[in-house]
């Protein structure tokens, strides 16, 4: 079946993508910023939250962000008080994401590593063994986060139908370890991660018969995972990044490579439609409420 010969052709999309200095200008960034893994994991949350518009914005707001909570995030969100958060942030604006939102999400941010010690020990404590994936998970992490109190944009819910591009971002940052990914929860399995499902990823899905969704939405992103799986069983976001790069990246060269593995894919693709397999992930279980309250 030609689905095993796919893989070595984005292992080599990898090996020529997957690299520090192709980086910037992902908001990734700013998490790199930091050696502690506690600001890290703080950093990089407000990056993700904050990572829509242009790139001027996104980076101009972040920086802004972090910013305010000086040289540690980790230590700000545990020592400031909810009230001081939200007059240091009362001029930040985001496009439509606001000081007092921002302030909101830090303090809900505080009362989690207060209790956990850890934002991956906290999103660690609402895994399962049986779960397929990392959204029943998500959803216990978001709303320990405060993700219901007017934060349904920062902190949007698999279990609302959102696609969680963000957040799938932010948790592929810190689940894997990489020369990308800084990969700070030790937790949490790669092998569960969902792929985040941008522009490129959704146009190249579309394109080679991978998911049939129009739109870039959670059905979409499990569709992809579950075609990864097929090739990286224990890390089926492990091409997100390089295969973004090939998107952004249009020139002769770039555009060569990616006809070939387009071509290579839709060829697997009809591969599997003729032996019947049938590729799913199945969305996260609705019933989450004791997980919830925990």
């Amino acid at each position: 079946m030609r689905i095993r010969a796919v893989g070595p052709l984005f292992e080599e999309l990898y090996c020529r993508f997957n690299k520090p200095a192709l980086i910037y200008p992902d908001p990734l960034v700013f998490a790199h910023q930091y050696d502690d893994p506690a600001d890290r994991e703080v950093a990089a949350l407000v990056a993700a939250c904050l990572a829509y518009g242009t790139v001027k914005q996104i980076h101009a707001s972040v920086a802004a962000a972090l910013g305010h909570m000086g040289p540690s995030p980790a230590a700000y969100v545990s020592t400031r008080a909810p009230g001081m958060m939200a007059r240091d942030f009362a001029g930040f604006t985001h496009r439509f994401t606001s000081g007092a939102e921002l302030a909101r999400l830090l303090a809900g941010v505080g009362r989690v590593m207060a209790r956990h010690g850890s934002l991956g020990a906290c999103f660690s404590a609402g895994m399962r063994e049986d779960d397929e994936t990392v959204l029943p998970a998500l959803t216990v992490f978001i709303n320990a986060l405060g993700g219901g109190s007017g934060l349904k944009f920062l902190l949007p819910s698999p279990e609302r139908g959102s696609a969680c591009k963000r957040l799938l971002l932010y948790l592929r940052w810190m689940v894997r370890r990489d020369a990308v990914d800084p990969g700070c929860w030790a937790g949490v399995p790669a092998a569960k991660l969902v792929m985040p499902m941008d522009t490129h990823i959704h146009r190249f899905a579309r394109e080679t018969g991978i998911t049939r969704r129009a739109s870039a939405d959670m059905k979409a992103a499990l569709d992809v995972t579950a075609f990864f799986r097929c090739i990286a069983p224990g890390d089926p976001v492990r091409y997100d990044f390089a295969l973004t790069r090939l998107g952004m990246r249009r020139n002769e060269e770039t555009r060569a490579q990616r006809r070939e593995l387009v071509t290579a894919v839709c060829a697997a693709m009809k591969d599997l439609e003729k032996a019947g397999a049938h590729m799913r992930v199945h969305s996260p279980r609705p019933a989450l409420a004791a997980r919830i309250q925990r």
